[in-house]
């Protein structure tokens, strides 16, 4: 197991300035201006050779360096800086020893964690402070294996599981971290539950139309019952149903004991995941952020509608068409579902494989209804290319689908969280109106590449009409 990586991706005039000129005092307000000796390690970092980075190049350097199934932190030893705007802020305590730094206060696309000893650090880091970090003798890596996080940090340890970065001590980060005069409105980018991804890692981010789960009217956002961490569910109506994401809240933020609110409203946070690395989740900066004082949606009432095919799988997938058109896998049957059993399809064979797999329904009569939706319920598992979703009205019932009717492409919300198996997703009120009075095939077809390959639960799957 390697320890550490060096930087070689840039190739640049060394030059030596001295630290003393660098370092920051430890005054933690928040000025309006910079004086003098404070700002003069940023004025020599900016004045020197360093070549600035985007916090998305300084990722991609990380994951380029980083040997695959190693990611061991990479150190960098060339005379780079990056840039970022404070996203999070520890001044409710629902951060510790940490920051998220985004690429920019409005519509930001890459964000990077960064870790030190220092609480409090609002007080010079304030929520929407453009910060500067020389990267020349610090670590890029994850502070927890295989987490997706990616972190900048002042050294490493290494355990039998790998090597992972460390905090910066408090002088390292005076020596390296330069806040500018600059504080800026950060502006939250607007994310639905099922467009969130690990890519949105650090994004100061706002969901529209939400509501905490039913069961949790009279809770706090902390369960006194818990020792670290409180998960709750927030939702948004989705046709017949609701689609979840899931905000955790410290046992150490003052809002802790706060009543969650019970109407429905928007919400903004930073994307970040759980202790374990496998679930992505929401947490806030302080409840300021968090507005919820309009009627609380309901789903769509079923009974409202005729349902013209169901299938949950209870018997397997003898009804539907199994089409293999790429590789040795199939679908099939598991025991597990929403409830169980459902449908089955995973692309990985002692390593991930080329697949092209279609689960094509049997032939469902619209010519009694109008107004016709569809839904259906997925939980994918590890890294590879979702679900794609068709209809057609003129498949003949048997063959390749490739070749075989004409297929037009349905978008359906995917289940977003890869980490973690039970999170099943409901895919949207989907309308297939066009289809009206036809007979229409729903179609899911799987791939799978060498480089990645997905598990897939498909079940719920429901056809209605007026």
């Amino acid at each position: 197991m390697k320890t550490n990586k060096i930087f070689k991706l840039f190739t640049i005039i060394a030059m030596t300035f001295a630290m003393t000129s660098c370092v920051q005092d430890d005054d933690f307000s928040v000025p309006t201006e910079l004086g003098t000796e404070e700002n003069a390690g940023l004025r020599a970092l900016l004045a020197s050779n360093a070549s600035e980075v985007t916090i998305a190049e300084l990722k991609a350097m990380y994951l380029t360096e980083s040997d695959p199934g190693d990611n061991a932190p990479v150190f960098v030893e060339t005379d780079i800086y990056v840039k970022g705007y404070v996203s999070s802020s520890d001044r409710t305590g629902n951060f510790y020893k940490e920051m998220f730094l985004q690429d920019s206060p409005e519509n930001p696309t890459s964000a990077i964690k960064v870790i030190f000893n220092q609480v409090e650090s609002y007080n010079q880091y304030n929520f929407g402070r453009e910060v500067y970090i020389n990267l020349k003798g610090l670590y890029v890596g994850e502070e927890r294996l295989e987490n997706e996080v990616i972190t900048i940090g002042g050294g490493t340890e290494t355990d039998n599981f790998g090597t992972t970065v460390t905090q910066m001590t408090n002088n390292q980060r005076a020596a390296k971290m330069f806040r500018s005069e600059n504080t800026f409105e950060m502006v939250p980018l607007n994310k639905t539950f099922a467009g969130v991804s690990s890519d949105d890692i650090g994004l100061y981010v706002k969901f529209d139309g939400v509501q905490f789960a039913d069961n949790l009217n009279g809770l706090r956002y902390f369960d006194p019952m818990e020792d670290f961490d409180t998960s709750r569910t927030l939702q948004t109506c989705a046709g017949f149903g609701y689609s979840n994401f899931i905000l955790e809240t410290s046992s150490f933020a003052s809002f802790a004991n706060e009543l969650l609110p019970t109407g429905n409203g928007n919400i903004s946070g930073v994307i970040t995941k759980t202790f374990e690395g496998d679930v992505l989740i929401l947490t806030l900066n302080t409840t300021e952020d968090v507005n919820m004082d309009g009627q609380r949606c309901e789903p769509l009432n079923i009974d409202d509608f005729t349902v013209v095919f169901e299938d949950g799988f209870s018997t397997g997938i003898s009804n539907w068409t199994t089409f293999n058109a790429l590789g040795a896998q199939v679908w099939g049957q598991t025991n597990f579902g929403n409830p169980a059993p459902s449908a089955y399809m995973n692309g990985f064979q002692s390593g991930a494989q080329n697949n092209e797999d279609w689960l094509i329904s049997p032939a469902i009569d619209l010519s009694s209804v109008t107004n016709t939706v569809f839904f259906f319920e997925t939980d994918k598992r590890y890294d590879g290319n979702d679900l794609e979703v068709y209809y057609s009205t003129n498949y003949s019932g048997t063959g390749n689908p490739n070749t075989n009717g004409t297929w037009t492409q349905l978008d359906a919300i995917i289940d977003p969280n890869a980490g973690a198996w039970n999170t099943w997703t409901n895919s949207g009120t989907i309308d297939i109106s066009s289809a009206d009075g036809q007979t229409v095939y729903i179609a899911f077809k799987y791939t799978s590449t060498t480089s990645a390959a997905a598990t897939f639960e498909l079940d719920n799957v429901a056809v209605l009409g007026l």
